[in-house]
């Protein structure tokens, strides 16, 4: 090959490395990472570039433990729960409050009326309307986010309904119903449930596959976790673990289940081709919630008693950061920015 070649090889090979990284880097540029943090009483922002919190907003009273963000990316919707765990004592929230994430203030409150205990946020991909387990009513709320009103409401006919998750088309959704250890399968177009699925004593979390064909949930009395199959309502399987889970998450690809379990300080994968626990990645103490980036590049896992969010690599499966946040980090989302 002639010299020129050679002596430009090295600026073509800087061009491809500088351009791949630039991929990697904007696509966790397009969005931020939201983080309740539960001790604090605050809403975290992650720069999901740095992988730094870059401010933190004030909810204005109780904790909240779970968030999510406007399909926009816009606003920020945390419910009010309370100063205790599902089932214990303590106070019983009553309201939701909006955060505009630019602005990083608090713009918007929805009242419940009387302490419910509100936990689980969850936009309809198919309606818009925004839905919240309310546990102490027994049932998930509808509002809708426009206006901040509450424009219905579906009975799970179970105590100690936590968590929620939706169907990608819209049109049901399932609560974990913790006390109980059943799942509640809801029709949300006529807001009524279908069915009530018996799991184990005690579960917590809840989350489907991408495909919708299954619902996993966690086992609180044994180290499994319960593989529901949608189509029949009933527990298909159980996939053995070194020890109890809790929340999990799948790959926008369908390949993997992420899942965290607090008391071994790890988080597993599971390969959803097999239903076996594949990989054991080792992360700061109690972790919590599990987040995929919309890419699938990272899984992000909220510890509870390290003041930590993992970030963990789903290529290789390793840790590759450890973000500060703030007291008792728990609920997670993405917000996309345009």
């Amino acid at each position: 090959m002639p010299r020129s070649y050679w002596l430009i090889l090295p600026m073509i090979l800087t061009c491809i490395v500088s351009t791949h990284s630039g991929l990697i880097a904007g696509s966790a540029a397009r969005g931020v990472l939201l983080v309740a943090n539960k001790g604090d009483q605050t809403l975290g922002i992650i720069d999901a570039d740095s992988n730094k919190q870059v401010a933190i907003v004030p909810e204005g009273g109780v904790t909240g433990h779970e968030v999510i963000a406007s399909p926009d990316g816009r606003l920020a919707y945390v419910p009010i729960y309370g100063n205790s765990g599902v089932g214990l004592p303590g106070t019983d929230g009553k309201n939701l409050v909006v955060v505009d994430i630019a602005s990083r203030k608090v713009v918007g409150d929805v009242d419940f009326g009387h302490g419910v205990r509100p936990h689980c946020p969850m936009f309809g991909p198919k309606d818009g309307l925004l839905y919240v387990t309310t546990e102490i009513d027994q049932a998930v709320t509808i509002i809708d986010p426009h206006t901040l009103k509450i424009v219905g409401l579906i009975p799970t006919n179970r105590p100690e309904s936590h968590m929620l998750a939706i169907s990608r088309d819209g049109r049901f959704g399932y609560t974990a119903n913790v006390g109980s250890g059943t799942v509640s399968v809801l029709d949300l177009g006529a807001r009524k449930t279908i069915d009530v699925i018996s799991v184990a004593p005690v579960i917590q979390r809840i989350a489907l596959s991408t495909d919708d064909r299954f619902a996993f949930t966690s086992d609180q009395t044994k180290p499994q976790l319960a593989v529901i199959d949608t189509s029949s309502k009933k527990v298909q399987s159980w996939v053995s673990l070194p020890a109890t889970g809790y929340g999990t998450a799948a790959t926008p690809n369908g390949d993997w289940l992420v899942i965290a379990m607090p008391k071994a300080h790890q988080v597993g994968v599971v390969n959803l081709k097999t239903m076996k626990l594949e990989h054991t990645i080792d992360v700061p103490a109690a972790p919590q919630e599990v987040l995929i980036r919309p890419d699938g590049a990272v899984a992000y896992v909220s510890c509870d008693a390290s003041h930590k969010v993992a970030a963990i690599r789903t290529s290789d499966w390793t840790v590759a950061g450890l973000i500060d946040a703030g007291s008792s980090a728990d609920g997670l989302a993405w917000a996309i920015q345009k």
